[in-house]
């Protein structure tokens, strides 16, 4: 996103910086603003990017002010972006039934109760969301979620 000029916040429970489980910071540098969940409004942003994480996805969906702003978000029709275990907020969010969704392997029974149609393409588009099950397909996940992006624009 940086590469294609976009100014990026980085929205932190709590509005501080934290280090993930293998050492990395958030947010990844001073650029970025970091801002709390309860600074932030749907219809300022353009798209969502939700990562991946196993341990932290399972954590922050119970943060229900969080999922009320996924859920606006989509209610808006805006772009989301979801990658690996993120789908976990999707879920929460209660916003995946009937929509074919990606999602991290180990997940797909989850998709599936969630009433969604589990595939694992490096880029599923439905609708408004843009899903991929894992890392190693960024690049054709994030491209395809910027385009959506750009035609809106």
């Amino acid at each position: 996103m940086l590469e294609e000029d976009y100014n990026v916040d980085v929205c932190i429970i709590g509005g501080k910086p934290v280090k993930g489980i293998l050492g990395t910071t958030l947010p990844p540098n001073k650029n970025h603003p970091v801002k709390d969940i309860d600074q932030i409004k749907p219809e300022d942003y353009e798209l969502l990017v939700l990562p991946g994480g196993v341990k932290a996805m399972e954590k922050i969906r119970l943060e229900k002010r969080l999922i009320k702003f996924i859920y606006q978000f989509n209610e808006l029709k805006k772009t989301i972006a979801c990658i690996c275990s993120g789908v976990q907020l999707l879920i929460s969010a209660k916003i995946v039934k009937d929509k074919k969704i990606a999602g991290y392997y180990a997940l797909e029974d989850d998709i599936i109760n969630a009433g969604a149609i589990y595939t694992d393409l490096p880029a599923v588009i439905h609708e408004n969301i843009v899903t991929t099950a894992h890392y190693k397909d960024m690049g054709p996940w994030i491209k395809e979620a910027l385009s959506i992006v750009n035609k809106k624009k």
